[in-house]
């Protein structure tokens, strides 16, 4: 009896970008908007409270998605030890993309809008939510090259980072949609 063959890492990394494909083409035919409507694209916009956020390729809500992968590839490192690097890529593009799909659900674009200081969100574009997704794979695969403290001191010092600039961040954003709190969200609109 032979062996039965064994998926390679070429089909994980084939199925990691079929789920981003599926996501996005998900994402338009719910009728999330493929650009900013203000009809152009920037690399970078770095304005909070503007109706351009998450709407262009990176803003300061990439860093949390960096940190996804960074949490994601801990988390798969110690659940599916037997798993390559590329299935374990595939399943955190997985978790990455369903939680694109649900933050831009009418329930949590609302929720968002009651609970927080982003009283002018209405979802991410459909480029922005790729980015987001691209920017979760680049922290698991710088992740599984980095040495742990370093890895630990990124995702520290991007939190950091964006709570000092922006009142806002990986930890905060969660606070604020599992349990929000007045002094935060007054403490966040004081910027």
């Amino acid at each position: 009896m032979q062996p039965r063959p064994t998926a390679g890492p070429r089909a994980a990394y084939l199925l990691t970008g079929a789920i981003i494909a599926l996501a996005a083409a998900y994402l338009l035919w719910i009728g999330r908007e493929p650009i900013c409507t203000c009809g152009y694209v920037k690399l970078w916009h770095g304005q909070t409270n503007s109706s351009e956020n998450s709407q262009h390729i990176s803003d300061w809500y990439s860093f949390s998605h960096v940190i996804h992968g960074f949490l994601f590839y801990l988390a798969l490192r110690y659940l599916t030890p037997r798993l390559s690097f590329g299935w374990r890529l595939s399943i955190a593009t997985l978790v990455e993309a369903l939680w694109e799909i649900v933050e831009n659900s009418d329930a949590i674009i609302e929720r968002y809008r009651a609970v927080t200081i982003s009283l002018d969100y209405y979802g991410d574009s459909v480029l922005n939510s790729v980015a987001d997704i691209l920017a979760m794979v680049l922290g698991f695969w710088l992740a599984a090259r980095l040495p742990v403290w370093l890895t630990v001191a990124l995702a520290v010092g991007f939190e950091a980072m964006t709570i000092w600039l922006i009142r806002d961040g990986l930890a905060l954003n969660v606070l604020m949609l599992a349990w929000p709190l007045d002094a935060v969200r007054e403490w966040q609109a004081a910027m």
